[in-house]
């Protein structure tokens, strides 16, 4: 029998984790709250969609997107192998595989990677409100960057970008080949945390300011409702 692990994870998967691993684990694990589909979650599909269609076939934006085109047209003038809603794995032994490679331990989702020679672009589209840009993390990004270096053996710079669509907002970040050594440690030692709790079957509450209002494992102390 094969002892309980996260694998494969992603950066969605580490943020729940490290935002509490006890709400994780209820809610990935146990699955006690399936997340029914709100406004801002298909805001955010639809505009995925949009932009996967206008970069990838040429496709007319709705008009509900418009706002968008000029930034849209500036990423899609960039020269270089347009890679839209790109699928990409990682093996344990950190080797290129497929999304949903037998495998596979970290795997992520791209909006938009562009290969062109030694240099590369990613942006990660977020649909989110002014007020949720000071609280940015380039998480998703460093993660994709690392992935590319797997896969394209001849990219030694990636240029990235969170791209909030709403505020508008760039919140860019450059990561370099010669860093994928102290990334790729960072990110073994945040999945070695969950590793450990699904290992030790342990998980720990983690007080914040969402707690109260947004947290629905009522039990928890932290939580207030109970």
């Amino acid at each position: 029998m094969s002892k309980p692990s996260p694998a494969p994870w992603s950066f969605s998967k580490w943020k729940a984790f490290n935002t509490c691993p006890q709400q994780y684990y209820n809610d990935r694990v146990l699955k006690r709250f399936p997340q029914a589909e709100t406004d801002a979650m298909r805001y955010g599909t639809l505009f995925h969609e949009s932009a996967e269609n206008y970069i990838g076939d040429g496709e007319p934006l709705p008009k509900a997107f418009e706002y968008a085109k000029s930034s849209l047209d500036k990423l899609n003038s960039i020269e270089g192998e347009k890679l839209v809603e790109q699928k990409m794995g990682v093996t344990a032994n950190l080797e290129p595989c497929a999304f949903d490679a037998d495998d596979v331990w970290w795997r992520g989702v791209a909006d938009l990677n562009i290969i062109n020679g030694t240099v590369a672009y990613s942006l990660d589209y977020k649909t989110g409100s002014r007020k949720s840009v000071p609280y940015a993390d380039p998480g998703q990004l460093e993660l994709i960057a690392l992935a590319i270096f797997t896969a394209y053996p001849q990219v030694t710079e990636v240029r990235a970008a969170l791209f909030y669509v709403v505020a508008p907002a760039f919140i860019r970040k450059t990561y370099t080949r010669d860093e994928t050594s102290r990334l790729w440690t960072k990110w073994i030692g945040n999945f070695n945390q969950m590793a450990a709790s699904y290992k030790n079957n342990v998980w720990n509450t983690k007080q914040s300011g969402l707690c109260h209002k947004h947290c629905p494992v009522l039990e928890c102390p932290h939580n207030g409702r109970g």
